[in-house]
């Protein structure tokens, strides 16, 4: 007697089975973004900078990024500063802290009518988000 394994009729089985085996299995999970601090900071510096400052946006000509990620507080964050005063006070800060991040974000430009754009912006970039609104 043969081996069922060597007969020509038990192939198309098999391939049959691993066939419904694979059909049944889904695609694995799309990694997701990481929700630490600083991670989370470099994904909206990187949001930030194009959208807002590389795209000529009217709403921040007049200022600039100054990213602030490597914080040995714990609190990586990003100002918006004037364009030709760089070195005065920020107008913005967004900063985040701990795992999982929690956000804010204060200064001057949170009581402008650009702040919920600000809010809505930072939210999706820290979510994992990318494009410009």
């Amino acid at each position: 007697m043969r081996p069922i394994a060597s007969s020509k009729a038990f192939i198309p089985f098999v391939l049959a089975v691993a066939g419904l085996v694979s059909a049944c299995q889904s695609a694995p999970p799309a990694p997701k973004a990481s929700t630490a601090a600083l991670p989370t900071m470099e994904r909206i510096a990187l949001g930030a900078n194009a959208c807002w400052f590389k795209s000529g946006d009217a709403a921040f000509k007049a200022y600039r990024l100054a990213p602030e990620l490597n914080s040995f507080s714990g609190k990586p964050r990003i100002l918006v500063v004037p364009r030709r005063s760089p070195e005065a006070r920020p107008l913005l800060v967004v900063q985040a802290e701990g795992q999982p991040a929690k956000l804010s974000a204060f200064g001057p430009l949170m009581d402008e009518p650009v702040s919920s754009r600000i809010a809505t912006d930072v939210k999706r970039w820290a979510a994992g988000g990318a494009g410009c609104r």
